[in-house]
């Protein structure tokens, strides 16, 4: 009967859950979606991908649409056999956002579940974690693969935690694999990295409590290696996804540097630091965590509007010359944010509630739990400070395994996301359950953290200005004191709005818990308070981030490349300005179309009016030079970086050329000017010379001077390729395209003489193929990025096609695995069942 109750509880949660979702999310009632950058310029990016898997019903693992070309499995491709993906995909059965919303709660309350074992807390812990502010912020930003990995986070500890914790081996075993696998599917494998950082903490904690002879030996083996065969078998149902991003990211700017420059070292793997660190949070912007404009919030904050509207008038009235002007430019970045990054969308606001009754649960949760959650929270903020704590970056960075594959150290906070709801519950639980906690302990502990939070709220609300300054260093250089004080004044009205409610918020927790302990109020009446007021303040701290402005008619979410302008899309702008974007880029769009329509042989377009190199709305029309994606091929991005920093009026069109940059759009976006380049390439040519690069270094400075159309340059290295193969020049020679499709290009050669073929597409040493007259034959990397073929004289039919042979090889793998998961928890079942009907059987018997 308690067990059937237990079950009605869970499934009033799981509703409470969507019903939170739906109400936070209520524009989707109206058939409105989200209207997320990143999405945007997903669909710019994907869109050969997308065209190409409705037209011909599979997939294609390389696109054309952006940076010259590249492959595709870092755009959304699909793979065969990805079972694990299409669990993924039903779980997430339920309209955008709401179905990230939904399981962010329902995956915490499955952790809560397994760790207190009590449905009330693990509701709380559910609202406390579901409700933090960063995942409202990427899903506004269309971090979509991000927080879909962050929804597997809870579930996946939480089959550990039935590992290690519990001793429920086989349960364990099928959660922990089960989400393992949807972590991986997920594909943001930062987010999975940082988790297992924080696991790592956990591992040390079980081996620790082994040597201290709290836990068997025998035990933390049997869990170790369940624990790994789980993981091993999550990643192995992922084969396709990790085999093909492996191979990708070798090549990547994740990959070994080429170049040997000021900033790179030839051979050296990863970003370089600067990159890696540029998004550092700031030691004394921690506090955003728990005070969320203490720096000021967001870039744009609600007010930033208001307040820049009083920004232009004042300096209308008080600046009189340029130079002034110049110099107030030079210190402008955001009238809110004021912290140690470049700029961001909001703080990592966890909850004045749950950051205080996280303290209190250091010392109220079990050792079990408080020392490695404790030195993982620690690790993790601090790993955060970046480039503010370089010492501990640079030997992560340099010692820790694949920690230099990835930016933005400042997103690591998610773990602390995960960390602090959880220790919270943990120590709340036991604050309300454990009589081993004294009344004494209790209200020393209570007094001493509440008392001490709720001091440090008052220093900062009475001295805060002189303490935090809000103003950034550059701010003070460059601003006159008129501006620089306001902004201040403004600042410091934020911070304190929050700063009160913060106090008011800790001193309600504070005051329930102590009337709880002198029997004054009941369990359940302070669990309902708390987190009626967790709720409120966490709702309305994230409604600055992600409200109903987000939302748009379907028919611009879908297609936000629009061509037309018209009175009704002027008034959807008016009514909500996420949309100003469509309707300044429409000229652009029209230009991008035309060109499209009236030319649709193969061939690319230098955009460079919406930023080359980040934007898709040229990918959306036609294959463009620039595009936008945080993993580029390096030697791509080493050409972006040698030749578009700069604009050089001779060095920019050889490459362009080269690229085979067909037209080009420039001008500005109210009247985009589009302009033939009748010296492009072309799809590919024959070269009557060859120059050979003693360096990588030699080799990419040189396409930018040389003659592309005579000379080809090509590495050192491979001199051996034109042994008993020699070039010759013969001016009747051609070499035409006679089909284009991304993954399979066709060409038609004619020549006197033995001739080298330079294509204008993108070298990638791993899964084309080229075959002359129908046999394969090698082919070379020239002009530092493109790629080459020797040509016998004669007339030829050239193919290159794409298939990458890790995706057939890892298929198999990910249905193996797949298979030896579902053999194994099918035995697990049984086993339980059978030990369940021998023990009923024991019973009646006795």
């Amino acid at each position: 009967m308690a067990k059937n109750k237990n079950l009605i509880y869970i499934a009033i949660s799981l509703v409470v859950f969507i019903v939170l979702a739906f109400l936070y999310s209520t524009p989707v009632f109206t058939g409105k979606q989200l209207f997320q950058h990143d999405i945007v310029q997903y669909r710019g990016g994907a869109k050969e991908l997308l065209d190409y898997r409705a037209n011909n019903e599979k997939e294609t693992y390389w696109s054309d649409s952006m940076f010259g070309g590249m492959p595709t499995y870092q755009m959304g491709s699909q793979f065969k056999g990805d079972i694990i993906k299409k669990i993924d995909s039903n779980l997430n059965f339920l309209p955008r956002p709401v179905n990230y919303l939904f399981l962010l709660f329902a995956g915490f309350f499955l952790l809560g579940m397994v760790v207190v074992r009590n449905w009330k807390y693990a509701l709380l812990g559910a609202t406390f974690f579901g409700l933090s502010t960063y995942f409202y912020i990427i899903i506004a930003a269309g971090h979509n693969g991000k927080v879909n990995t962050i929804e597997y986070f809870a579930p996946l500890l939480a089959g550990i935690l039935l590992v290690y914790i519990r001793k429920k081996y086989i349960i364990g075993f099928i959660v922990t694999t089960l989400f393992m696998g949807l972590q991986i599917a997920a594909n943001h494998p930062q987010m999975t990295y940082y988790l297992f950082l924080a696991l790592g903490f956990l591992f040390i904690s079980e081996l620790i409590r082994v040597i201290q002879k709290k836990t068997p030996m025998k035990h933390f083996v049997i869990s170790s290696a369940i624990i790994a065969v789980s993981c091993i078998i999550g990643v192995g149902m992922n084969s396709q996804r990790i085999m093909a991003n492996s191979e990708y990211i070798k090549e990547t700017v994740r990959g070994k540097q080429i170049l040997n420059t000021e900033s790179h070292t030839s051979g050296k793997s990863g970003m370089d630091k600067e990159s890696m660190l540029m998004w550092s949070y700031g030691r004394l912007e921690t506090l955003n965590l728990f005070i969320p404009r203490l720096m000021g919030g967001g870039s744009q904050e609600p007010e930033a509007k208001e307040i820049m509207n009083h920004v232009q008038e004042m300096i209308q009235e008080n600046v009189s010359s340029q130079a002034e002007m110049d110099r107030i430019s030079k210190g402008f970045s955001s009238v809110t944010y004021w912290g140690d990054q470049p700029g961001t969308s909001g703080p990592a606001y966890q909850g004045a509630i749950v950051c205080f009754l996280a303290l209190l649960g250091f010392f109220f949760a079990g050792k079990k739990y408080r020392y490695w959650i404790l030195g993982a929270s620690i690790l993790t903020i601090f790993l955060a400070w970046g480039s503010n704590f370089m010492p501990l970056s640079d030997f992560f960075i340099d010692y820790v395994p694949f920690y230099n594959k990835f930016r933005a150290p400042s997103s690591i906070l998610v773990v602390v996301e995960l960390l602090l709801p959880l220790i919270a519950i943990i120590g709340l639980y036991r604050f309300f359950i454990d009589e081993k906690l004294t009344e004494e302990y209790k209200k020393k502990i209570l007094l001493y953290v509440s008392g001490g939070t709720l001091g440090l709220l008052l220093i900062l609300l009475i001295f805060g200005k002189s303490l935090l300054g809000f103003a950034t260093d550059n701010e003070k250089l460059y601003f006159p004191p008129f501006l620089l004080d306001y902004l201040v004044d403004e600042r410091f009205k934020l911070f304190k709005i929050d700063a009160i409610k913060a106090f008011i918020y800790v001193a309600i927790a504070a005051v329930v818990l102590f009337m709880t302990m002198k029997k004054k109020l009941s369990q359940n009446i302070a669990l309902i308070i708390i987190g009626i007021v967790s709720l409120f303040d966490l709702w309305t701290v994230n409604k600055r981030y992600l409200n109903d402005e987000n939302y748009v008619d379907k028919v611009f979410a879908e297609n936000p490349f629009q061509t037309e302008s018209s009175d009704l899309l002027a008034e959807k702008v008016q009514a909500n300005p996420s949309l100003g974007s469509i309707l300044a880029n429409v000229n652009v769009n029209k230009a991008l179309e035309t060109i499209a329509e009236k030319d649709k042989t193969h061939y690319r377009i230098f955009n460079n009016i919406l930023g080359t190199f980040s934007e898709t709305n040229t990918s959306y029309f036609k294959s463009s030079i620039g595009g936008y994606h945080a993993v580029k091929l390096r030697r791509y991005d080493d050409v972006i970086n040698e030749y578009f920093q700069t604009m050089d009026s001779v060095r920019v069109p050889n490459v362009l050329n080269l690229l085979n940059a067909k037209y080009w759009v420039l001008g500005g976006p109210e009247k985009p000017q589009t302009m033939p380049n009748t010296k492009a390439n072309g799809n590919a040519w024959f070269v009557s010379d060859v120059q050979f690069a003693k360096t990588p270094n030699e080799e990419i400075k040189s396409i930018g001077v040389i003659n592309s159309k005579r000379t080809a340059v090509v590495a050192a290295e491979d001199k051996s390729y034109f042994d008993n193969k020699p070039v010759q020049a013969d001016s009747t020679a051609f070499i035409n395209l006679t089909k284009y499709q991304p993954n399979e290009l066709e060409f038609k050669s004619k020549s006197k003489t033995p001739q080298l073929a330079v294509f204008s597409e993108i070298y990638y040493p791993h899964g084309w193929k080229m075959f002359v007259d129908e046999k394969e034959v090698p082919y070379i990397k020239a002009d530092y990025l493109l790629r080459a073929v020797h040509v016998p004289a004669g007339e030829h039919h050239i193919r290159m096609i794409f298939e990458p042979e890790v995706i057939e090889k890892g298929k198999w793998i990910s249905l193996f695995c797949f298979g030896l998961f579902i053999v194994l928890s099918a035995f697990g079942i049984f086993w339980i069942n059978k030990k369940k009907k021998e023990e009923e059987v024991t019973e009646k018997t006795a």
